[in-house]
């Protein structure tokens, strides 16, 4: 029987997708925050700097590099009192037969992620 992934499954899979590019790219992991709005997911260590990084899962068709300008200014701000860099990382995840279609479990799907958006 097919069954949708839940908007947590369908974050959960963004995080993974941001957490391997992140392990790849030699960030060591300070906190995880896998809960969809509690700010940031990630809380990184790399150079001797701190990263706050929010994860999003965007549904399509939305553009997964636009952001919610004011929630990334706010955690800017807070980023800033603790001397740390503030990242956007929006993954879209689609159904790869149908874009239109939800994601569902143990079925293909697409991916569009872009990497990191430095917020400054």
């Amino acid at each position: 029987m097919r069954r949708e992934l839940t908007e947590q499954e369908l974050h959960n899979l963004a995080m993974n997708i941001v957490g391997r590019q992140l392990e790849a790219d030699g960030y060591e992991f300070m906190a995880i925050n896998s809960k969809p709005k509690k700010n940031p997911q990630y809380v990184c260590l790399k150079d001797k700097y701190l990263h706050f990084i929010v994860v999003r899962n965007i549904e399509f068709p939305h553009n997964p590099r636009e952001y919610d300008v004011e929630l990334m200014e706010k955690m800017r701000d807070h980023a800033i009192k603790f001397e740390a860099r503030t990242y956007y990382a929006g993954v879209g995840i689609s159904n790869a037969a149908d874009r239109t279609l939800p994601v569902y479990l143990n079925e293909e799907y697409i991916v569009d992620y872009e990497g990191l958006l430095e917020i400054t």
